[in-house]
């Protein structure tokens, strides 16, 4: 007997710990927990993903943080700590709110807001009511929690139903905290409700969504596969249209006024040029005043031959100056409307934009005040270009342009493809020898995605004259600077034979004066008429030289008669 009582005992033991591991292993919790957005009163949502920062306010006056905004919807959002301000530009507008005011500028023109721009505790937040509607998002924020979902333009969300039972209609099916039967429910899914599923590793739960922001994991057989959802886009705004567009290539040259216009009456015929573009406007000090010396005679002349003229716009080429200017929204808002009214006084068609020698640190500030700018100046149906370096290492002459940002508000760039080598350079060389210049031009198009067609071909209509001397041994190398006519009455004073240059693509003379070695890398109308066909193989938009005065006359002809439309 006490054989048989010991063996029920050992008996219901191995059947108490087989039904408690069984228990354990197969027999899922019922326990509820009370799902948290780890203290966050008002979550934000993106692709599954809560973010560090909540949103505040509700419905109309709903708010979402600056930084949030600035990473997720609009990169190009800038805030000015120095007057308290938010900056919003678009194709088409320009909108400035100010922390703690109602009043708003939108192009320059004031409207109310019905929520103002505030900061708490350090966190600045901007009312999503008036400006939701720039960007192809939607905020959709559940009533019941608070929770908002970030969606964007070409988001996909993945929605997936709860199973139904038929036979069992009150059944429900649990969410849980973690991918485990054990792990407490955080919400009991009615049948056939539906949920977001994002992408999670787990060969047996899915991670899902609840619209009201709650967020768990399901069993992947008690989901069905439902439905794709994806954001469409806002209707496109049209573009720009310039009020009298150009008819083919643009054919522009820089007409460099120092303090009195030229004479048009002197000038020869230009055929094909459609833009000229003079230096009259140009930064005076750092508070944002502009130097004007623009000439209603000379654009009467331009009238008359059909030439479109967009007044070049440079800074001097001073770096302090620049920064100061470009630091605030009322500086550079300052620059812009003397342009604009400069534009209405001489009937321009368009502003050239030169900014040379412009700190590195500064490199942000001129992308901003170009997307202020380009808005404003198109309300007027002009035309905004602006002059680029090739690319290089050398922070205030070329690594201050962010060619791929500025060339998404610009209507052209114009790639000054010239001083390969410049007028100091330690050793002698082409002032653009072709393969230097169609690097360049490939290199921005391939690395900044600059498209052929708002890219215009900057081709020199000047050369240098380079002198070599010994001295101490070492070649030293002076350069002066020519025009076309220079160069060619040096080769018929000189008797010279012009070499041609495979490696460089332009014909060559040399010559020994004084015992210093004198060499010229020619630009003439073999060196042009290899520009222009780069213009042609690539489909730019067209070609600018500098400077009108520096070619001899033939040069149009062969330019007009070489381009492509």
């Amino acid at each position: 007997m006490r054989i048989f009582l010991l063996l029920l005992v050992v008996i219901a033991a191995i059947l108490g710990a087989g039904f408690g591991f069984y228990w354990a292993k197969f027999v899922p919790t019922n326990k509820h927990e009370e799902p948290t957005f780890a203290g966050l009163e008002k979550p934000i949502f993106y692709q599954g993903k809560m973010l560090e920062k909540p949103a505040t306010g509700k419905a109309e006056s709903l708010k979402l943080p600056f930084e949030t905004v600035k990473e997720l919807i609009d990169p190009s959002i800038h805030q000015e700590a120095a007057s308290e301000s938010v900056i919003i530009t678009t194709q088409d507008k320009v909108i400035r709110m100010r922390t703690s005011q109602l009043t708003a500028m939108l192009n320059e023109k004031p409207f109310t807001l019905k929520f103002p721009l505030v900061k708490t505790d350090g966190t600045l937040y901007l009312p999503m009511e008036p400006i939701k509607s720039l960007y192809s998002i939607e905020l959709r924020e559940s009533p019941q929690t608070g929770a908002v979902i970030l969606v964007k333009e070409g988001d996909v969300l993945q929605w997936s139903k709860a199973i139904a039972y038929p036979d069992k209609p009150s059944k429900t099916i649990a969410m849980r905290k973690a991918p485990a039967i054990k792990s407490p429910i955080y919400a009991d899914l009615q049948q056939g409700e539906a949920v977001m599923v994002w992408p999670d590793d787990n060969p047996e739960w899915s991670l899902v969504q609840q619209t009201n922001g709650y967020m768990g994991y399901v069993r992947k057989e008690h989901l069905q596969a439902d439905r794709q959802e994806t954001l469409p886009k806002l209707g496109q705004q049209p573009g720009f249209v310039p009020a009298k567009p150009i008819t083919g290539k643009i054919n522009l040259s820089w007409e460099q006024v120092f303090n009195k216009n030229p004479d048009t009456t002197k000038f020869p015929p230009m055929p094909g040029l459609n833009v000229v573009s003079p230096t009259w406007f140009s930064l005076e000090d750092g508070k944002g005043n502009l130097k004007n010396i623009g000439d209603p005679v000379y654009v009467k002349w331009a009238q008359s031959q059909n030439i479109h003229v967009w007044g070049l716009f440079s800074n001097d080429f001073d770096p302090k100056k620049t920064t100061e200017a470009l630091a605030t929204y009322d500086t550079r808002m300052k620059m812009i409307k003397q342009l604009l009214s400069y534009a209405q006084l001489y009937s321009l068609q368009g502003i050239n934009i030169d900014f040379e020698n412009v700190n590195l640190s500064d490199k942000e500030e001129l992308v901003q005040f170009v997307r202020e700018m380009v808005p404003l100046m198109h309300e007027q149906g002009l035309i905004v270009s602006m002059d680029v370096t090739p690319k290089s290492t050398n922070e205030n002459w070329s690594m201050f342009y962010d060619r791929k940002a500025l060339i998404e508000s610009l209507d052209y760039m114009m790639l000054m493809a010239y001083d390969e080598f410049w007028a100091a350079s330690p050793n002698s060389g082409s002032v653009a020898s072709l393969p230097w210049v169609e690097k360049s031009l490939t290199r921005m198009m391939s690395e900044d995605k600059i498209p052929a067609s708002k890219l215009i071909l900057g081709v020199p209509f000047y050369t240098r004259i380079w002198t070599e001397e010994q001295v101490n041994g070492k070649t030293k190398v002076s350069s002066k600077s020519v025009f076309m006519e220079a160069q060619e009455r040096i080769i018929r004073e000189k008797n010279l034979t012009p070499k041609f240059l495979p490696e460089a693509g332009q014909n060559y003379v040399e010559y020994t004066e004084a015992g210093k070695l004198n060499r010229i890398w020619m630009e003439d109308e073999v060196s042009m008429k290899a520009r222009v066909e780069l213009v042609n193989k690539y489909d730019l938009a067209g070609i600018a030289s500098w400077r009108r005065g520096y070619e001899l006359p033939p040069i149009w002809s062969l330019i007009n008669n070489t381009l492509k439309d």
